[in-house]
């Protein structure tokens, strides 16, 4: 089961990746520094398939596509949110990040274990279920192919 990794509000994207990496532009690379001036080994604890859970307004700052390469490097499956900083938001979708809307993530502790379903969130932990907003389907079909560049090469250029 993947779990819970607990974030507040405001966490700008020099929180995700600090600015002295931008050099690099390998998501492996990337997550090996993700959030490292916010949690101790937080590269080293996370596992595939884990979720970031979070407050307001998350990836605010730079619209640098560092943030959310390092986030998806690290092996995050989905970002859960009250809101995302629009930039973030769409950088997030373009390289296959599953953001997702929901105003109860305060409800969510860290560790606990979640579940997403097409149009739900499981704690599986609290045996809680939240509904979240389904996206347009296209937004949907990016994630699913894993970007933006995927999505248009197979719909658009049938390359």
């Amino acid at each position: 089961m993947n779990k819970a990794w607990k974030f507040g509000d405001d966490v700008s994207t020099d929180a995700i990746i600090p600015g002295r990496y931008l050099t690099l532009n390998k998501p492996e690379k990337l997550a090996e520094h993700v959030f490292e001036n916010e949690r101790e080994n937080f590269a080293d604890k996370v596992e595939e398939g884990d979720y970031i859970v979070a407050g307001e307004n998350f990836g605010c700052g730079s619209s640098r596509e560092h943030a959310p390469l390092a986030i998806k490097g690290a092996g995050i499956k989905a970002i859960i949110a009250k809101s995302f900083a629009r930039i973030f938001y769409r950088n997030a979708i373009n390289l296959g990040i599953l953001a997702i809307e929901c105003g109860e993530t305060d409800e969510i502790e860290e560790e606990d274990e979640l579940e997403i379903n097409k149009n739900t969130i499981t704690d599986k932990t609290k045996d809680k279920t939240f509904e979240i907003e389904k996206k347009p389907e296209f937004i949907e079909e990016i994630v699913q192919k894993d970007g933006l560049l995927p999505y248009v090469k197979e719909e658009y250029l049938d390359v």
